[in-house]
């Protein structure tokens, strides 16, 4: 018998979600991580920087990513629509794992302004799902095609002997493409060219501090 949640119910759910994410204990979906079975490497202190800052970076995503598919399930109104926002953003947690271990192993922090990008992005979901299933399958779409994007830039970063991040980054490519790929699939609309300027300005914004701190 499936339980009928009540606004208070509902309220608990998302604010443990909001806190899982930004203390690094979102629920995953248990997939093994990729790093797992890449090859070891020695890494130079410059090589083991940029690989960490690049998945410093990569982290700050995903950690926008969860608060953009949690913003737009609060407002989706097909029922659908929301079930496939809730998977995406699982997946979205198996990389904000992989991400977050793979900067500590590297010797350095996630970004201190992961609370901001937080904030920010659940505001931009929710008003994307108040534009109606379409757009909000349009946004999340169109987000992850700039985030694939991103990944290609940082696979051609990398160092070459760096497998173990390679190996992630590889992964969250197929799994972001898929979900692009899936939205469209849902319904999901092209966005305008000033959305997507807009979006894509946000996020050089976030991918610059992202980098450093």
């Amino acid at each position: 018998m499936n339980r009928a949640y009540s606004p208070a119910d509902t309220l608990i759910e998302h604010a443990d979600r909001v806190l899982r994410t930004l203390t690094g204990h979102a629920k995953t979906t248990g997939r093994a991580n990729p790093a797992d079975n890449a090859a070891d490497s020695e890494l130079c202190d410059d090589e083991s920087k940029l690989s960490a800052q690049l998945m410093r970076v990569n982290h700050a995503g995903e950690v926008a990513a969860q608060a953009l598919y949690q913003g737009q399930s609060l407002t989706a109104k097909n029922k659908s629509v929301q079930e496939e926002l809730t998977q995406a953003a699982e997946e979205e947690n198996d990389h904000l794992a992989w991400c977050k271990k793979r900067v500590n192993e590297l010797g350095q922090q996630t970004s201190i302004f992961d609370p901001l990008w937080y904030a920010g992005s659940l505001a931009i979901g929710a008003t994307a799902g108040l534009a109606g299933d379409k757009w909000s399958l349009g946004f999340l779409a169109e987000t992850e095609k700039q985030v694939v994007k991103h990944i290609d830039s940082h696979l051609d970063k990398l160092p070459d002997n760096d497998h173990k991040t390679r190996a992630i980054l590889q992964q969250m490519h197929i799994d972001e493409n898929q979900h692009a790929a899936s939205a469209i699939e849902q319904g999901g609309v092209e966005l305008p060219a000033p959305i997507k300027h807009g979006m894509s300005l946000v996020s050089k914004i976030m991918t610059k501090a992202s980098y450093w701190v």
